[in-house]
């Protein structure tokens, strides 16, 4: 089952996938276009792994990390689907990263990997943008790469974790302007979900909405303000977000 938040009207609401759009908790069915989608989930803790693509990291000319890489991300950060990112005026690199973020269900504290997947309650698509020209280095991401405001288009659905046979078995793909620039799969994460969630239970405890940003493949090039960016993953759908600049 897929399921969002959206507001309309002044009001928000749960909605679920029809045919022609949305349905309201309500009853009420609406275009795509007739409503403001919002996260798909209210952020908790926020994590976000860095170079936990073997592929990506090769990219950037590193090795990949012997542990996972993580920082955190606040709530500001979120925007939802059909939502702008602005794009400062001073940066020449400012690019999309395609992840697969996971949502815990449950109170999570020195779980084993075999038990990780009953922990989550489900999937959703994030588009995690990076602006390089503010990196100090990979392994220290500072705040100004990874927390500027609606840095992070999230969603359009949560779609339950029962209804994913395998989330390590998925593809992802980002298309700029209608061209596919990144294609890859869940399957080449260089930590997988199991291992991040006992390795983030080990030293804290994890909690129902935290979320876990799981990395993205290579393929990550500049985007200009006015560029279209949706980020896809099989079976979870397509998020849209469209570059901004200051003025607009």
């Amino acid at each position: 089952m897929k399921t969002a938040r959206v507001a309309f009207q002044g009001g928000i609401y749960q909605a679920t996938e029809v045919s022609e759009g949305v349905q309201l908790d309500n009853g009420q069915r609406l275009s795509e276009e007739e409503v403001v989608w919002l996260p798909p989930v209210e952020p908790q803790t926020s994590f976000a792994l860095g170079l936990n693509y073997f592929d990506h990291a090769s990219e950037l000319s590193f090795n990949a990390p012997e542990e996972p890489l993580v920082f955190l991300k606040g709530p500001n950060t979120f925007v939802g689907h059909r939502g702008k990112t602005y794009r400062p005026s001073d940066v020449t690199n400012m690019h999309y990263e395609c992840e697969l973020a996971v949502v815990i269900g449950r109170q999570a504290k020195n779980i084993k990997k075999e038990d990780a997947y009953s922990y989550i309650s489900g999937y959703t698509i994030a588009n995690d943008y990076a602006i390089r020209d503010y990196l100090e280095n990979y392994y220290r991401p500072n705040l100004r790469v990874k927390n500027r405001d609606h840095c992070t288009p999230i969603g359009p659905w949560l779609v339950n974790a029962v209804d994913v046979k395998d989330p390590m078995n998925l593809a992802l793909r980002t298309y700029v302007n209608g061209e596919l620039v990144q294609e890859g799969s869940t399957k080449d994460m260089t930590f997988d979900i199991p291992v991040l969630i006992e390795y983030l239970s080990s030293f804290m405890t994890l909690n129902p909405g935290d979320l876990i940003l799981t990395g993205t493949p290579k393929g990550t090039v500049d985007t200009k303000v006015g560029d279209e960016v949706i980020t896809e993953i099989e079976g979870l759908g397509r998020l849209i977000n469209t570059i901004t600049d200051e003025k607009s």
